[in-house]
């Protein structure tokens, strides 16, 4: 089986989204955590295809060409008849701080397991160098069934070479049962290389928790590469017996913190195909994600992309 260790393949949903605006009218775009992260890893230089299912409405067309012209390669987009795409609703207040509301229980992307594309997409997952998925992939396979499929596909994927990375994103909304949630981030970060873990979100999943108790809980898990995003700017990078502390290199004020750690993991990802240390990758991370909180939602302006957010000089004591 032909495999490209510097092909990622990122799993999961995009969605219309439509932002508030202070005026109080909606401006339209599109969305979701990892296919930001595809958007932005593509825009890195990186190879991506974003593995999903749209419907076939205008909608589902529009998305398929901006991915397009983004760099996104969507050979492994099943196409559901008569389905639309989900929809959320971003808001933000006066930090920029952003709340979500979500319209998105028969999105076409919870029947990807159940296509005739299903073997297509599988061979397609086992294939990539790296398989990059959130806590939020995990909630959008509701019945036992379906999550069974894909974490079945993860395995597969393992065993045939690729490397697996989790970004901790978690959503409460779309978990009916706390404790399946719980099972469910347990199980993935077993079969994770790397995980990408934010306080705050394992905090809501778990009860409050500190950085350092996460730390430990990565290390008892017998990660070899973690990274510990803490509540306030700056993050917690683990790489075997190190442990290192990287704060951002700048302080930013945020205009919308929508995609900043779907732009950190991008960045990251990058800058570790580039052949950078993790702790180098965390600063280019803390870069792209300080870019991408100065504008209004998920997906910045092409021109508003900072040169050198991977081969800036990285100093991290």
């Amino acid at each position: 089986m032909r495999r490209d260790s510097n092909h990622v393949a990122c799993l999961g949903e995009c969605m219309i989204e439509l932002r508030e605006r202070p005026d109080g009218l909606l401006a339209r775009g599109f969305g979701g955590d990892t296919l930001n992260t595809a958007v932005y890893l593509a825009r890195l230089g990186v190879a991506v295809e974003y593995v999903t299912a749209l419907g076939d409405d205008p909608h589902s067309d529009e998305m398929l060409a901006s991915w397009k012209t983004e760099g996104v390669g969507t050979r492994h987009v099943a196409r559901v008849p008569d389905a639309v795409p989900g929809l959320y609703l971003i808001q933000t207040d006066a930090r920029g701080e952003r709340r979500f509301s979500y319209w998105r229980d028969s999105a076409p992307v919870r029947r990807l397991f159940e296509l005739p594309e299903t073997p297509l997409i599988k061979a397609a997952l086992a294939r990539a160098g790296i398989l990059y998925l959130s806590g939020i992939t995990l909630s959008l396979f509701r019945p036992p069934e379906a999550r069974e499929q894909l974490f079945g596909a993860l395995e597969a994927a393992r065993a045939a070479g690729a490397r697996i990375v989790f970004d901790s994103n978690f959503r409460p909304r779309g978990w009916p049962d706390p404790e399946e949630a719980r099972r469910a981030f347990h199980r993935a970060m077993a079969l994770s290389h790397t995980v990408l873990a934010g306080v705050e979100d394992f905090a809501l999943l778990e009860g409050e928790t500190t950085p350092e108790a996460l730390v430990v809980r990565l290390r008892e898990a017998g990660l070899q590469e973690a990274v510990v995003k803490r509540a306030e700017p700056g993050c917690i990078v683990l790489c075997g017996d190190r442990q290192t502390d990287v704060p951002p290199p700048e302080a930013v004020k945020p205009v919308d913190t929508t995609a900043a750690g779907d732009s950190f993991a991008a960045a990251y990802l990058a800058a570790r195909l580039a052949g950078k240390p993790p702790e180098a990758a965390a600063l280019a991370g803390h870069r792209l994600a300080g870019v991408v909180i100065r504008y209004p939602g998920a997906i910045i302006p092409r021109d508003a992309m900072a040169p050198g957010i991977i081969d800036s000089p990285s100093e991290v004591s």
